[in-house]
Protein backbone atom coordinates (compact mmCIF):
# COMPACT_ATOMS: atom_id res chain seq x y z
CA UNK A 1 0.00 0.00 0.00
CA UNK A 2 1.25 3.20 -0.81
CA UNK A 3 2.48 6.03 1.34
CA UNK A 4 -0.40 9.08 1.10
CA UNK A 5 0.71 12.60 1.67
CA UNK A 6 -1.59 14.34 3.32
CA UNK A 7 -2.86 17.70 2.59
CA UNK A 8 -5.80 20.25 2.51
CA UNK A 9 -6.68 22.23 -0.29
CA UNK A 10 -7.80 25.63 -0.99
CA UNK A 11 -10.56 25.41 -3.60
CA UNK A 12 -12.46 28.52 -3.90
CA UNK A 13 -13.46 29.44 -6.98
CA UNK A 14 -11.63 26.52 -8.75
CA UNK A 15 -13.88 24.36 -11.07
CA UNK A 16 -14.42 20.71 -9.66
CA UNK A 17 -16.21 17.89 -11.99
CA UNK A 18 -18.19 15.67 -10.30
CA UNK A 19 -19.43 12.71 -12.79
CA UNK A 20 -22.75 10.97 -11.11
CA UNK A 21 -25.82 12.16 -9.61
CA UNK A 22 -27.02 9.98 -7.11
CA UNK A 23 -26.24 10.10 -3.26
CA UNK A 24 -22.60 9.73 -2.94
CA UNK A 25 -22.13 12.50 -6.28
CA UNK A 26 -24.43 15.07 -4.15
CA UNK A 27 -22.16 14.18 -0.76
CA UNK A 28 -18.90 15.25 -3.04
CA UNK A 29 -20.98 17.92 -3.90
CA UNK A 30 -21.49 19.00 -0.42
CA UNK A 31 -18.40 19.36 0.47
CA UNK A 32 -17.35 21.11 -2.85
CA UNK A 33 -19.35 23.89 -2.42
CA UNK A 34 -18.52 24.21 1.29
CA UNK A 35 -14.50 24.82 0.47
CA UNK A 36 -16.14 27.66 -2.12
CA UNK A 37 -15.60 25.31 -5.47
CA UNK A 38 -16.72 26.12 -8.62
CA UNK A 39 -18.71 22.38 -9.36
CA UNK A 40 -20.03 21.12 -12.24
CA UNK A 41 -22.06 18.26 -13.05
CA UNK A 42 -22.41 15.37 -15.38
CA UNK A 43 -25.18 12.61 -15.12
CA UNK A 44 -28.69 12.19 -16.77
CA UNK A 45 -30.23 12.51 -13.70
CA UNK A 46 -29.76 13.71 -10.82
CA UNK A 47 -30.96 13.33 -6.76
CA UNK A 48 -33.82 16.04 -5.73
CA UNK A 49 -31.18 18.00 -3.34
CA UNK A 50 -28.61 18.11 -6.55
CA UNK A 51 -31.60 18.88 -8.54
CA UNK A 52 -32.62 22.00 -5.96
CA UNK A 53 -28.99 23.11 -6.48
CA UNK A 54 -28.83 23.63 -10.28
CA UNK A 55 -32.35 25.46 -9.78
CA UNK A 56 -30.77 27.88 -7.66
CA UNK A 57 -27.73 28.75 -9.37
CA UNK A 58 -25.06 26.99 -7.05
CA UNK A 59 -23.83 24.30 -9.57
CA UNK A 60 -23.92 23.72 -13.29
CA UNK A 61 -24.98 20.58 -14.76
CA UNK A 62 -24.90 18.54 -17.96
CA UNK A 63 -27.29 16.43 -18.35
CA UNK A 64 -25.72 13.49 -19.82
CA UNK A 65 -23.01 10.82 -19.53
CA UNK A 66 -19.65 11.05 -18.84
CA UNK A 67 -17.36 11.61 -22.32
CA UNK A 68 -14.16 12.36 -23.26
CA UNK A 69 -13.22 16.01 -22.63
CA UNK A 70 -15.37 16.67 -19.42
CA UNK A 71 -12.21 16.87 -17.96
CA UNK A 72 -10.74 19.95 -19.48
CA UNK A 73 -9.55 22.96 -17.29
CA UNK A 74 -10.88 21.13 -14.31
CA UNK A 75 -8.64 21.17 -11.07
CA UNK A 76 -10.34 17.91 -9.37
CA UNK A 77 -12.55 15.15 -10.64
CA UNK A 78 -14.64 12.77 -8.79
CA UNK A 79 -16.27 9.81 -10.14
CA UNK A 80 -19.50 8.68 -8.35
CA UNK A 81 -21.50 6.54 -10.73
CA UNK A 82 -20.72 2.89 -8.97
CA UNK A 83 -19.47 2.15 -12.55
CA UNK A 84 -15.59 1.03 -12.20
CA UNK A 85 -15.43 1.11 -16.40
CA UNK A 86 -16.13 4.79 -16.30
CA UNK A 87 -14.08 5.33 -12.92
CA UNK A 88 -11.17 3.71 -15.33
CA UNK A 89 -12.08 5.87 -18.15
CA UNK A 90 -12.07 9.25 -15.62
CA UNK A 91 -8.84 8.19 -14.12
CA UNK A 92 -7.23 7.97 -17.45
CA UNK A 93 -7.75 11.09 -18.88
CA UNK A 94 -7.38 12.71 -15.56
CA UNK A 95 -3.70 11.28 -16.22
CA UNK A 96 -3.42 12.98 -19.07
CA UNK A 97 -4.24 16.02 -18.87
CA UNK A 98 -2.52 16.74 -14.88
CA UNK A 99 -6.37 16.48 -13.08
CA UNK A 100 -6.24 14.65 -9.89
CA UNK A 101 -9.53 11.86 -9.90
CA UNK A 102 -11.23 10.34 -6.93
CA UNK A 103 -13.26 7.37 -7.39
CA UNK A 104 -15.70 6.19 -4.58
CA UNK A 105 -15.58 3.33 -3.30
CA UNK A 106 -12.67 2.44 -5.59
CA UNK A 107 -9.41 3.02 -4.68
CA UNK A 108 -7.68 1.43 -7.66
CA UNK A 109 -8.88 4.62 -9.80
CA UNK A 110 -8.20 7.13 -6.99
CA UNK A 111 -5.22 9.95 -7.30
CA UNK A 112 -6.12 10.81 -3.71
CA UNK A 113 -8.29 10.00 -0.90
CA UNK A 114 -11.15 11.68 0.69
CA UNK A 115 -10.54 11.18 4.51
CA UNK A 116 -13.36 11.57 7.52
CA UNK A 117 -13.44 14.54 9.08
CA UNK A 118 -13.59 16.42 12.09
CA UNK A 119 -14.55 19.80 11.99
CA UNK A 120 -14.66 22.42 14.85
CA UNK A 121 -14.82 25.83 13.82
CA UNK A 122 -11.27 26.63 12.15
CA UNK A 123 -9.97 23.01 13.35
CA UNK A 124 -10.24 20.30 10.52
CA UNK A 125 -9.12 16.71 11.65
CA UNK A 126 -8.30 14.36 9.06
CA UNK A 127 -8.55 10.77 9.35
CA UNK A 128 -7.30 8.44 6.71
CA UNK A 129 -7.09 4.40 6.21
CA UNK A 130 -5.45 4.99 2.88
CA UNK A 131 -8.42 3.09 1.78
CA UNK A 132 -7.82 0.01 3.56
CA UNK A 133 -11.41 0.33 5.80
CA UNK A 134 -13.40 3.19 5.49
CA UNK A 135 -15.56 2.20 8.23
CA UNK A 136 -12.49 2.80 10.40
CA UNK A 137 -11.48 5.81 9.81
CA UNK A 138 -15.31 7.06 10.34
CA UNK A 139 -14.95 4.67 13.81
CA UNK A 140 -11.93 7.22 14.75
CA UNK A 141 -13.49 10.18 14.16
CA UNK A 142 -16.44 9.37 15.89
CA UNK A 143 -14.01 8.99 18.67
CA UNK A 144 -12.35 11.93 18.14
CA UNK A 145 -16.03 13.28 18.54
CA UNK A 146 -16.42 12.47 21.96
CA UNK A 147 -12.65 14.03 22.72
CA UNK A 148 -13.75 17.71 21.53
CA UNK A 149 -16.98 18.47 21.98
CA UNK A 150 -19.44 20.46 20.08
CA UNK A 151 -18.18 24.18 21.26
CA UNK A 152 -14.33 23.51 21.14
CA UNK A 153 -14.21 25.87 18.01
CA UNK A 154 -14.94 28.63 20.39
CA UNK A 155 -11.17 27.63 22.39
CA UNK A 156 -9.35 27.40 18.51
CA UNK A 157 -10.62 31.20 18.30
CA UNK A 158 -9.54 32.04 21.52
CA UNK A 159 -6.46 30.66 20.33
CA UNK A 160 -6.14 32.77 17.42
CA UNK A 161 -6.94 35.68 18.86
CA UNK A 162 -4.14 35.32 21.40
CA UNK A 163 -1.50 34.58 18.91
CA UNK A 164 -2.92 37.62 17.02
CA UNK A 165 -2.11 39.94 20.38
CA UNK A 166 1.20 38.47 21.20
CA UNK A 167 2.57 38.78 17.61
CA UNK A 168 1.25 42.38 17.49
CA UNK A 169 3.56 43.31 20.53
CA UNK A 170 6.09 42.01 19.00
CA UNK A 171 5.94 38.83 22.75
CA UNK A 172 8.17 36.30 21.59
CA UNK A 173 6.75 32.90 22.47
CA UNK A 174 8.58 29.40 21.55
CA UNK A 175 7.38 26.67 20.18
CA UNK A 176 7.85 24.62 23.21
CA UNK A 177 6.38 27.48 25.36
CA UNK A 178 3.14 27.42 23.21
CA UNK A 179 3.20 23.35 23.18
CA UNK A 180 3.11 23.29 27.23
CA UNK A 181 0.24 25.81 27.45
CA UNK A 182 -1.96 24.25 24.79
CA UNK A 183 -1.16 20.46 26.53
CA UNK A 184 -2.59 22.32 29.98
CA UNK A 185 -5.59 23.41 28.29
CA UNK A 186 -6.23 20.25 26.57
CA UNK A 187 -5.77 18.06 29.64
CA UNK A 188 -8.48 20.80 31.01
CA UNK A 189 -10.42 19.43 28.28
CA UNK A 190 -9.93 16.13 29.01
CA UNK A 191 -11.20 16.19 32.65
CA UNK A 192 -14.28 17.96 31.83
CA UNK A 193 -13.66 21.65 32.72
CA UNK A 194 -15.25 22.83 29.54
CA UNK A 195 -11.98 24.44 28.00
CA UNK A 196 -14.10 24.39 24.56
CA UNK A 197 -16.54 26.77 25.65
CA UNK A 198 -15.04 30.09 24.69
CA UNK A 199 -15.09 31.36 28.26
CA UNK A 200 -13.58 34.26 28.84
CA UNK A 201 -10.92 32.85 31.11
CA UNK A 202 -9.33 30.71 28.75
CA UNK A 203 -7.67 33.50 27.09
CA UNK A 204 -6.53 34.92 30.24
CA UNK A 205 -5.35 31.13 31.19
CA UNK A 206 -3.33 30.89 27.90
CA UNK A 207 -1.37 34.32 27.81
CA UNK A 208 -0.51 34.03 31.22
CA UNK A 209 1.01 30.40 30.66
CA UNK A 210 2.35 31.94 27.50
CA UNK A 211 3.89 34.83 29.29
CA UNK A 212 4.94 33.48 32.73
CA UNK A 213 8.61 32.96 33.79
Amino acid sequence: MSVLYPIFLDLADRPCLVVGGGPVAETKVRGLLAAGARVTVVSPTLTPALAALVAEGHLAHERREYAPGDLAGAALAFAATGDRAVSRAIRSEGRERGVWVNAADDAEHCDFLLPAVLRRGPLAVAVSSGGASPALTRAVRDELERYFPADFGGFVEVVAEVRRELRERGAPVTAERWRSALEDELRGLSAGSGVGDGQPGAGARLRSRLEGA
